[in-house]
């Protein structure tokens, strides 16, 4: 009796072990056609972002030639990011009278946060100007190798 019990406890454990495997496979089976299904409108939908995003930034470096872009074209610099261009009105004549922080946007597009804190950095005048002067032991003529060494040889 007690044998018959043992044998039906297996027997059941080795049917739930059967059924458990053959509904895993199933639904994985089940999941990968899934996938497999939505791939081809992943892939569509990744060609057009990816199409959109190289068209602004195409847009973005021929702003200056477009029609009602207030600025001269030779006065403009591209950046890209974290702004798009910066404008130095005047430098055609040498006479830099203003710079300009131009952002383009196209369609129904917005500023980001960074270039919404770029602009409110402009806003509120918390620009500067720094002049940086190459230290004068690495502009002079000779061994670049000896004039580093002797710089860091000074430092310690």
């Amino acid at each position: 009796m007690l044998t018959e019990i043992i044998i039906g406890i297996v027997a059941v454990l080795i049917v739930v072990a059967v059924a458990y495997w053959l509904g895993h496979k199933s639904g994985a089976s089940k999941q990968d056609k899934y996938w497999e299904e939505q791939i081809p409108d992943y892939r569509k939908d990744a060609i057009m972002k990816s199409r959109a995003v190289l068209g602004g930034q195409f847009s973005e470096q021929l702003a200056p030639y477009l029609p009602d872009f207030e600025y001269l074209p030779t006065e403009c610099r591209f950046i890209g990011k974290p702004i798009d261009f910066i404008v130095f009105r005047g430098m055609d004549e040498k006479k830099i009278d203003e710079v300009v922080f131009v952002e383009v946007k196209s369609g129904n597009s917005k500023l980001n946060q960074h270039e919404k804190n770029l602009k409110d950095a402009i806003e509120k005048k918390k620009v500067k100007w720094m002049e940086y002067r190459i230290p004068e032991e690495l502009t002079k003529k000779g061994d670049v190798e000896d004039r580093i060494k002797d710089i860091v040889n000074d430092k310690d």
